[in-house]
């Protein structure tokens, strides 16, 4: 591959207008004009080695430099912005693009130019987009401008011989697997949002629909801006072995302020003005309000914990700051208003709570009011009552509304029209809303700076801040738009920075092997599509084998610098080092077996010295509190072999712990540094040493003076104990007499013996120690890199392909010569639920024995979905059945489990297994109405209505592969189950359709 013709605009003058100011707005607007003038598109192209190009130049332009000046596929009622001109040069010389620009920018329109192309020369065209309520929205849209459009996702099918197709990324990739027809007729597929790679769940999907498509056909990538998009197009290159060029740009047509708002303070604080500097003075401004606020807070302050902040209803003061902000935002007219939270009950009270504000006029109200009727016309007379629908009316008239995944379909869709149409003036919307369709506004608000991304309470990252933050500011009407960042601790300076100005988030893969890839590929005719093509081919391994040459290169770096550290007594260095490194792995195996609750236990009382290790980070002595059994959410949150016992440990934690930290950090044992101790559950694995010493704590631990008492104390012990602090003997205090850590305990106490007399442990020499000791830094990092190299992504992959063979073997699905069996063939038309559990229960009789209604509620545990935190009591119907279910679950983990693969027996048939929503599912095949069956559940009514749809396409899945096996009475039971779920508000037509 050659390297990358790159151009950044505007380079000479015949480009000059690769950049567009803002219409003249006054001369305030001149500086913010000025900035944008200095603004860049940046082209550049991945190009194949020894590629040709035969386009004629007059026409096209050069590879480098794509000009179209033929006649357009399509007319514009605006100019085209550069970033777009350049595009649409790329799709005429029937090369694959790579656009990637901001929210609103204007990407839809190089989209629709692809497709009016298409149209012009008479070839068919895919356009997917990762979520069906997104490819309902895109179906309405593109029917507006072309007629001939068609839609499929897995809920609903219209005109599907289209030239134009609507479709979600999974539908494509099942039409590749089975080498559809409609793919010979298709010259160019769209992926929309295309950032949608870095779904842990779903990322996947799009890397193998890409790495399926056949060479002619040519690809439109639409993104977010990513700060790799060459990498990318560089791999689409690599794989399809034709030119794919990158349109990238960051150039905002409606500049953006972002302000800062101290929670409970009543100041606006402008952080980054329009020309995206920092304001370091106003940042400094609004640091002192927090340490105003914190002596104002003294008082409030008991236990080490602040008794002003009301439990999670949304605290007091922050919903008022919102009342406040929004107030201010209708005042000075900056409507529409985007108000973001990460949570979809706050979203609701936040809203809730602006009952006295009134935002529409009596004209607006009865537009509302008659869009409403219309809307709720698609739905059964007793659906139109329910308590969701009535609540809603008249908030919306009010010109205030709710936007999340939770919300009844029909009730999303109508506020997203009348979010459109100017009719909802304040938006609480969960972050789903920055996806997709332009929708801005005036204004965007951020309730708060961290969110819980289902491993820890985290800073929203630059990448999910640029995605928010550019629904402000609407292009033609707004001279700029504004963020509003709500703030409610003290937050680094750099932490902010990152947020707000740093680079948008790289495309990282997520590739893996699912079963359903793996036994589609094998039971593919055509021999070029092997898993093992789909491996070497990925982006993964293409990210992989680019970063080698960085890994060697690092290397040769330390290499050097191991050469030029002081190398006399070396061997000395080496030995003493080699003995340090025995002893610590000796002492890591013989910790394992001492840390067994059985063993442990008795010895970890109230007082007792431990030392805590957790990863690479070493906290030091601790001292023992408390010690219970659960689940934790402390260090080392996974249970493992501690049994799930928790020690409560008083650890040396940096300073500044405050209660909305997410986690404490060690403290770093710095001269003069002033640490806290605090009390930290810890898994009881992640003790690396007891000591003999134990010593006396106070009964209350809450006042700061108390723990640091016992702070002083154990320092006083670390400096009378300079060799380290005493440790239990395993055997002679432990009493342990197995004769493996007997003899453990030997061993250590050999090394121990030599490491005492060898000569660099009495050795003076601090710097001539300190040389030793990076030397055999150097080299070990060295051994590691190297070892690195050596242990290909590939091998990895493969043996990970080697062991789900074997699992597939094992099950039944495929032969010992890797053909696909009756069961294998049956998995392959099942991508929605777990492949090999559902075939399981199919060839096992489990379903044989139900009726279409334990049938429908059975299945619903496959679907993915929210988890209900109520109590699950099942009916005697659907408990045996869910018994079977997990009894099937758990033997298909074990499986695996001998195969050689990662996998947790327990957490396995806890995440395939969902039993959450079997009553409701139950009881609506059984005729229920919706009204009824929410009572069941403390699960939003929006998400059980995905889930019943997600749950019908399951069913549909089922009843395909019945039908492939042969079996047609469990493929009538699975039709029959689809049927009867197919009624009222669950399957109501969507409004965009």
């Amino acid at each position: 591959m050659e390297a990358l013709g790159k151009r950044k605009e505007p380079a000479s003058s015949e480009i000059a207008d690769c950049y567009t100011g803002s219409s003249d707005q006054g001369n305030d607007e001149s500086a913010s004009k000025r900035h944008n003038s200095s603004r860049t598109c940046v082209h550049e192209v991945a190009v194949p080695t020894g590629y040709n190009s035969n386009k004629d130049e007059s026409v096209f332009g050069t590879l480098s430099n794509p000009v179209y000046s033929g006649e357009m596929a399509k007319g514009y009622p605006f100019k085209l912005d550069p970033f777009q001109q350049i595009s649409i040069a790329c799709l005429e010389r029937k090369e694959s693009v790579l656009v990637s620009a901001h929210t609103s920018a204007g990407k839809t329109a190089v989209a629709e130019y692809a497709i009016a192309m298409s149209f012009r020369d008479k070839q068919r065209v895919i356009y997917t987009s990762p979520l069906k309520a997104l490819s309902n929205q895109k179906y309405r849209e593109l029917s507006q401008e072309f007629k001939d459009v068609g839609l499929m996702t897995g809920d609903v099918t219209i005109a599907p011989n289209a030239s134009c197709l609507v479709m979600t990324t999974e539908i494509l990739r099942g039409m590749l697997y089975r080498g559809s027809e409609v793919l010979k007729e298709v010259a160019w597929v769209i992926f929309d949002e295309i950032h949608y790679m870095r779904d842990r769940e779903r990322g996947v999907v799009w890397e193998e629909s890409i790495i399926f498509l056949p060479p002619a056909i040519k690809m439109v990538f639409l993104s977010a801006t990513m700060s790799n998009a060459t990498e990318f197009a560089e791999w689409i290159c690599n794989l399809h072995k034709q030119p794919c060029h990158v349109v990238y740009t960051d150039f905002r047509p409606t500049p953006l302020q972002h302000y800062v708002f101290p929670m409970g303070g009543s100041g606006l604080y402008l952080v980054v003005d329009e020309h995206e500097e920092f304001r370091e003075d106003n940042f400094l401004k609004l640091q002192d309000t927090f340490t105003k606020q914190k002596v104002g807070e003294g008082s409030k302050f008991t236990n080490g914990k602040a008794s002003g902040r009301i439990a999670k209803s949304g605290n007091a003061s922050g919903g008022s700051s919102i009342n406040k902000i929004v107030k201010m935002i209708m005042e000075r007219k900056f409507q529409p208003v985007i108000v973001f939270s990460f949570s979809r009950r706050e979203c609701e009270q936040h809203a809730m709570s602006m009952s006295k504000l009134d935002f529409n006029t009596q004209e607006e109200k009865d537009v509302v009011e008659q869009v409403f009727h219309n809307a709720v016309l698609c739905l059964n007379e007793e659906d139109r009552n329910l308590p969701a629908i009535e609540l809603m009316l008249p908030l919306l008239q009010r010109g205030i509304a709710v936007h999340h995944s939770g919300l009844l379909p029909v009730l999303k869709e109508l506020v997203e029209l009348l979010f459109q149409e100017g009719l909802v003036k304040a938006l609480f919307a969960t972050e789903t809303f920055a996806m997709g369709l332009n929708m801005p506004a005036k204004t965007v608000v951020f309730t708060a700076v961290k969110k819980w991304d289902g491993d820890s309470h985290r800073y929203i990252g630059s990448g999910e801040y640029i995605q928010m933050s550019g629904r402000a500011g609407r292009r033609g009407k707004d001279e700029r738009g504004i963020c509003i960042i709500m703030v409610d601790e003290q937050m680094e300076m750099n932490t902010l920075k990152d947020m707000v100005l740093g680079k948008p988030a790289p495309l990282v893969s997520t590739f893996r092997l699912s079963y359903y890839s793996i036994l589609n590929l094998m039971s593919r005719a055509e021999g070029q599509f092997t898993a093992e093509h789909v491996i070497k081919n990925s982006f993964h391994q293409f990210q992989y084998e680019k970063a080698l040459p960085n890994i060697g290169r690092k290397v040769q770096e330390l290499e050097e610098e191991a050469a030029s550290l002081d190398a006399s007594g070396e061997v000395e260095v080496a030995e003493y080092h080699k003995l340090k490194l025995e002893i610590a792995q000796l002492e890591k195996k013989m910790m394992a077996e001492i840390t067994r609750p059985e063993r442990a236990l008795f010895f970890l009382l109230p007082g007792r010295l431990v030392r805590i290790r957790e990863g690479g980070t070493d906290w030091g002595w601790g001292v023992v509190v408390n010690v219970m059994k659960k689940p934790s959410t402390g260090l080392g949150t996974v249970p493992s072999r501690g049994g799930g016992y928790i020690v409560d440990t008083l650890l040396h934690c940096s300073p500044g712990l405050s209660e909305n930290s997410s986690r404490p950090k060690p403290c770093p044992p710095c001269p003069g540094e002033k640490g806290e101790m605090h009390v930290v559950p810890v898994q009881l694995s992640l003790v690396s040493a007891l000591s003999k010493l134990r010593i006396s704590i106070p009964a209350d631990l809450r006042p700061l003076e108390a723990r640091q008492s016992i702070l002083l104390a154990v320092q006083e012990l670390g400096s009378r104990f300079p060799q380290g602090l005493p440790k239990l003997n395993p055997v002679k205090d432990m009493g342990i007499e197995d004769p493996e850590i007997v003899e453990l305990v030997n061993q250590i106490e050999e090394l121990e013996r030599k490491l005492l007399s060898h000569p660099l442990h009495k050795s003076q020499d601090a710097h001539q120690m300190r040389s030793f000791q990076r030397k055999a830094e150097v080299n070990h990092e060295i051994q590691e890199l190297k070892s690195k190299m050596r242990e290909s992504q590939l091998q990895k992959f493969r043996d990970e392909l080697k062991n789900r063979s074997r699992v597939l073997k094992k099950l039944g699905h495929i032969d010992a010569d890797g053909v696909v069996q009756l069961k294998g063939r049956a998995a392959c038309l099942i991508d929605t639920g777990d492949e090999l559990l559902v075939t399981e229960l199919m060839f096992n009789g489990t379903f044989n024995d139900l009726d279409h209604h334990q049938i429908a509620a059975l299945a619903s545990c496959f679907i993915p979905g929210d988890k209900s935190n109520e109590q699950i009591h099942l009916r005697t119907e659907l408990a045996r059945p869910l018994q079977q279910l997990q009894d099937s679950a758990r033997r298909i983990a074990e499986v695996q489990r001998e195969c050689k693969l990662d996998v947790n027996v327990d957490e396995y048939v806890e995440s395939t297994v969902r039993p959450y929503l079997m009553d409701v599912i139950y009881c609506w095949s059984k005729g229920a109405s919706f009204a009824e069956v929410i009572q069941m559940t403390d699960i939003f009514e929006g998400s059980i209505i995905r889930s019943a749809r997600r749950l019908d396409e399951f069913l549909n899945q089922l009843r395909a592969a019945a039908n492939a096996v042969g079996d047609t009475n469990l493929e009538n039971k699975f039709a029959a189950a689809s049927e009867s779920l197919r009624r009222g508000i669950m399957f109501a037509n969507s409004l965009y359709l």
